[in-house]
């Protein structure tokens, strides 16, 4: 505190009133015991690696676009989202089952499902990975005449990240439920881009053409020392916290949750990536560059709601597992705001920076412009709901969301194959943004009947604890 006191005195008196409230609301989160001050400490934490994170994604996408050009880098995003996509997903659920099951098993003293549950999924990951990398390369095979050419190389190689892409995603889930947000998010969001740029650098210094197959091969080979460091730092700090000793493995129990979360997840991250592959498959590598350019943009404002939704997971875990409902009201009501206001003032921001920001890819991409404004439309209505389906998966309503999700993915892609034709990469961004707001409204009706309680960032905990108590 005489720290805090020392800060306050150096403030202008202009400042000093709001300025000094700020400063002892961060000693409090900072110093405070408990669950909602744990979580309140991660989400800020991942909020901060999220802003680095953030703005190290852009400057590599920038890079990237300026070393290739628009037609190359169109190339590379549009099969790295693929694989991102197809590698996340194989991990069927498991990355999320591990977050709800193991605050549970360390508040009941469950050491040896603890073990058995993170080293199944481990290898889950790689098997599961593995069969992903074999089905792609069948399908290479016998399909791909029907690919475009200069697609063939890169698919190729970025199948081979795939067991890697799929273990990471694990060692995140574990690093989420033992609250180690640095270790969780750092590995993926911070080292992997930075080391896929120096290796571009370092291939093109040595001769390597500006090209996709150049940025496959750096990307694959980032993966590879990013997955396998993560590893062997997640399993140092395993044995520190759990003594070693037998597993009970309970995989059919963990797959019946796991899959169901595999589904919601699995449409949810279909539904946040389908834009980018609708218009790699029905636009040229030039509309890629310049779609991506913009939704990269926009993404400065994603990863406000990522960092909520990391830090939130686990508090709505352990207070369903206390068993207590209104508690869980308030920690919805708070991620909800959590989200919508720093979103809102982040978007604003950001679409005032767009054509600057644009640009620096290069002259062309200032033509997203108008996409910004309208994806940020739909990132604030996603925004008003908080981290919601987080909510409803660890409170074991997991198939109520998988409708909602495949509605929601449906109406996008539906929307796509409708406005791709006349308006092009705006038509997608309409598409995007109104699925959005679909989910948004599908999220707050579904709580509510499910949980009995409004979550809207505008809505107070004491207004929805009544409802709870009466269910």
């Amino acid at each position: 505190m005489a720290v805090i006191e020392t800060a306050e005195k150096m403030l202008p008196a202009g400042l000093r009133p709001i300025a000094a409230r700020l400063l002892r609301m961060l000693a409090a989160v900072l110093t405070e015991r408990g669950d909602k001050a744990a979580a309140q400490r991660m989400a800020l934490i991942a909020f901060s690696i999220r802003i680095l994170s953030a703005a190290l994604a852009f400057l590599s996408q920038i890079v990237l676009a300026r070393l290739m050009g628009e037609y190359e880098y169109g190339i590379f995003v549009f099969v790295w989202v693929l694989v991102v996509l197809c590698g996340d997903l194989s991990c069927l659920g498991f990355h999320t089952a591990i977050v709800r099951f193991l605050p549970q098993y360390r508040a009941a003293g469950a050491f040896a499902e603890i073990r058995g549950l993170t080293g199944s999924a481990r290898i889950f990951a790689l098997l599961s990975g593995t069969t992903v990398l074999i089905a792609g390369m069948l399908g290479l095979h016998f399909f791909g005449d029907r690919i475009e050419s200069y697609y063939l190389v890169p698919i190729f190689l970025g199948l081979m990240a795939m067991p890697m892409i799929a273990l990471g995603d694990i060692l995140e889930g574990t690093s989420r439920a033992n609250h180690w947000p640095v270790m969780a998010l750092s590995p993926v969001y911070i080292v992997r881009p930075i080391l896929i740029i120096l290796f571009m650098l370092a291939a093109i210094f040595f001769g390597a053409p500006h090209t996709a197959v150049t940025a496959m091969q750096a990307a694959l080979a980032a993966t590879f020392v990013t997955a396998l460091g993560q590893y062997a730092a997640t399993l140092y700090r395993m044995r520190r916290h759990y003594d070693a000793g037998p597993r009970k493995v309970d995989f059919l129990e963990w797959l019946g949750v796991a899959f169901p979360i595999f589904l919601i997840e699995g449409v949810g991250f279909l539904l946040t990536n389908s834009d980018v592959v609708v218009v790699g498959i029905f636009l040229e590598p030039h509309d890629v560059a310049i779609y991506f350019a913009a939704a990269k943009t926009m993404a400065l404002v994603h990863f406000i709601n990522f960092s909520v939704k990391a830090a939130a997971g686990p508090r709505f875990s352990s207070i369903i597992a206390e068993g207590n409902r209104a508690d869980l009201a308030v920690a919805a009501a708070d991620a909800a705001r959590w989200t919508f206001w720093p979103a809102l003032g982040a978007g604003l921001a950001v679409l005032a920076a767009g054509h600057l920001l644009l640009s620096l890819f290069g002259g062309a991409f200032t033509a997203g412009y108008m996409l910004m404004a309208i994806l940020l439309a739909g990132i604030l209505a996603k925004a008003l709901v908080g981290p919601a389906e987080t909510l409803l998966m660890m409170a074991g309503k997991q198939n109520l969301c998988v409708a909602l999700y495949a509605g929601a993915l449906a109406a996008n892609v539906g929307l796509n194959l409708l406005l791709i034709p006349h308006y092009g990469i705006v038509g997608t961004a309409i598409a995007t943004a109104s699925a959005m707001a679909v989910e948004a409204i599908l999220l707050h009706v579904f709580v509510r009947r499910a949980l009995g309680f409004t979550l809207f960032a505008f809505a107070t905990p004491s207004a929805a604890t009544p409802d709870m108590r009466a269910r």
